[in-house]
């Protein structure tokens, strides 16, 4: 059986109190920061997000290399949520139609993206506060509770947990559940990246950076609203969703195929899809990202069946970046500048029978739903 975690805070000078051990409060920014050997990151209790993230380039110098923004306070502020580095729960990206059925009971949540969920509605987890259980040098854990219905239309109480820790340029990420009742449950980490921090002067675009998913021949078809459409596909050499046919494929390979826009969606130019790990074994680096000019390389490791890439689309030229990033003029999140890395299940498995991931998307009481993966940052 699960053991539940109830949580009771009190609050004192300097320190807060979770069931009696003393957490410290964050920096005068209101963030807590670990560190280890070649990696610093930062984080906030809204969303349980991660607000920076630091890692060597190849001059030696430290390089922010996730979005986010200078004020913390305005994660909770800005109108337009892109979920930045943040835990979007209790069930990431789209479920169709905004229904889905347990037991021969259908449930109906919000309509947040056409006639579709994403993310689970605007109150999923990453537009709430989550409680900060135990922190230390090197790792940070955030938790919370999902009471039912909290999550438009979701079954249940849920009670998580994630926790953050960093070792030798190694930023670990491990997060569990349980519920009351079953109910849909599919995590992951909405990481976005710009491995240059916008700092190359040729171009704060990504696709000069390349991928490599050495394990993913296959994704999921999807429709002009980026839901899938239950055909899965597979990738022919140089074919414009082709990162696994050789190493290092740039970003931007099939900017000038006639499919290129509407690949990612109606009117969509670029990437927001969901492909298959295949044929590997835990602990094999299924996603790597690289860039040349600022010599930085990024390898993902995962428990997860497969990965939703985004580049940005929907930027659009007027959020600012940190000061961490960006050069004198350059100062904006344009379209295309950045990729979101979420390493998950199937999208909308939930309503797929024929894929067979629909128990492994439910959770119910008794039982522990489990996320785990990691980025190791090194030079080319």
């Amino acid at each position: 059986m699960a053991t539940r975690i109830f949580l009771s805070t009190l609050l004192f000078i300097g320190v807060t109190y979770v069931d009696g051990q003393a957490i410290p409060k964050p920096a005068a920014d209101g963030r807590y920061t670990i560190s280890a050997r070649g990696i610093r990151a930062q984080f906030i209790p809204y969303g349980a997000t991660l607000t920076n993230l630091f890692v060597k380039d190849k001059s030696g110098n430290e390089v922010d290399v996730v979005l986010g923004y200078d004020d913390a306070a305005y994660y909770p502020k800005d109108p337009s949520h892109p979920t930045y580095n943040a835990i979007p729960g209790r069930y990431a990206n789209r479920i169709s139609k905004g229904q889905f059925t347990i037991d021969g009971k259908t449930f109906r949540t919000q309509k947040n993206d056409g006639q579709n969920t994403l993310h689970s509605g605007t109150n999923n987890w990453s537009y709430r506060t989550w409680t900060v259980a135990t922190v230390s040098d090197t790792s940070i854990t955030f938790s919370i509770i999902d009471k039912e219905n909290e999550s438009t239309g979701m079954p249940g109480q849920v009670t998580a947990n994630v926790t953050y820790s960093v070792f030798n340029s190694t930023w670990d990420m491990k997060m569990t559940a349980t519920a009351t009742a079953k109910t849909p449950l599919m995590l992951t980490q909405h990481t976005y990246f710009n491995l240059d921090a916008y700092k190359n002067p040729s171009t704060p675009l990504i696709w000069d950076h390349t991928l490599s998913l050495p394990h993913s021949k296959r994704y999921l078809a999807i429709d002009s609203s980026a839901l899938p459409t239950g055909r899965i596909l597979e990738a022919a050499p140089g074919s414009i969703n082709d990162f696994y046919s050789k190493p290092n494929i740039a970003l931007g390979h099939a900017k000038s195929a006639s499919g290129f826009r509407g690949n990612c969606g109606g009117g969509c130019e670029g990437y927001n899809g969901f492909w298959l790990f295949e044929g590997h074994e835990r602990g094999d680096v299924v996603v790597r990202l690289r860039s040349l000019w600022s010599g930085i390389g990024a390898e993902m490791r995962t428990d997860q069946v497969g990965v939703v890439l985004y580049t940005c689309a929907w930027s659009d030229g007027s959020a600012n970046l940190k000061k961490t990033q960006g050069t004198g003029n350059r100062k904006k999140v344009e379209r295309h500048s950045c990729i979101a890395i979420e390493a998950q299940d199937y999208v909308d498995g939930i309503n797929r029978p024929e894929w067979g991931r629909v128990d492994a998307q439910i959770t119910g009481p008794g039982e522990v739903y489990s996320w785990e993966t990691s980025w190791t940052f090194g030079l080319l």
